[in-house]
């Protein structure tokens, strides 16, 4: 047995072998994120009973729980890849963690202008300055820092390396987010879904907000792929296989 032999999915490193798998895994996660998100908010909007207290006003966390959930997940999925470029200089890892950045920004950018749809009728306000609004904004910054530093540096090398420090350095704000609400006395609700104990919604709801955030997993999955792709043909364009591609897509 030869163990100096690369396990078979090591070939995938390579932007090269990495590209065409990626194309084919688009295709599948958009199609799963269509499907998804159609029964999850034909559930969340139509099946799912009036809530008690909140009246139908509450049907919007079908769409601002999943992004907020998705907020910090892409961000700790960004940092990882950067770690890994960083550390390893394998460039599809720091490519990956640039693709995901744009997404997470949007998804952070749907969690606050939701919170704020569903505060002004709950809470009688749009915005307060809170530990978990407040944390919330500073991770839409971090993703927008993360964007403008590596848009302002011409060297991609250079621009992988810096916004690798500044992705690793935000993740402390994650665990602030997630433990925000235990941690300090604030407006926002507590979890509605929790790992240690039941949820205290309705189980059509909890369905429908599930089946929401499988659809957000899909989403980002098919729309990072497919903008890795870009930063593929972009950063490859002057080898031999990128003119192949190219030509074969003309």
């Amino acid at each position: 047995m030869d163990l100096k032999r690369p396990a078979p999915w090591m070939r995938y490193a390579s932007p090269a072998a990495f590209y065409p798998l990626a194309g084919q895994l688009q295709r599948t996660f958009a199609t799963a994120a269509t499907l998804l998100a159609i029964a999850g908010l034909w559930i969340g909007f139509f099946v799912a009973p009036t809530d008690a207290q909140q009246g139908e006003g509450y049907r919007i966390i079908f769409v601002h729980v999943p992004a907020s959930w998705m907020s910090m997940v892409i961000y700790v999925a960004m940092a990882f890849w950067a770690g890994v470029g960083l550390v390893f200089n394998t460039r599809l890892s720091a490519l990956m963690a640039t693709a995901l950045a744009p997404t997470g920004a949007m998804f952070t950018g749907l969690s606050l202008l939701t919170g704020s749809l569903w505060g002004k009728p709950m809470w009688g306000t749009w915005w307060v300055w809170d530990a978990r609004l407040t944390s919330e904004l500073l991770l839409l910054f971090l993703y927008l820092g993360f964007i403008a530093l590596q848009a302002a540096i011409d060297d991609p090398r250079r621009a992988d390396r810096a916004g690798a420090v500044l992705a690793l350095v935000g993740v402390v704000n994650i665990p602030i987010i997630y433990f925000s609400v235990t941690w300090w006395n604030t407006l926002h609700q507590g979890a509605s879904v929790s790992m240690t104990r039941a949820p205290s919604m309705a189980h059509t709801m909890l369905g429908g907000m599930l089946l929401m955030a499988l659809a957000f997993w899909a989403y980002a999955i098919a729309v990072a792929l497919a903008r890795v792709r870009h930063l593929i043909l972009e950063r490859e364009r002057h080898t031999e296989w990128v003119r192949d591609a190219v030509a074969q897509r003309s």
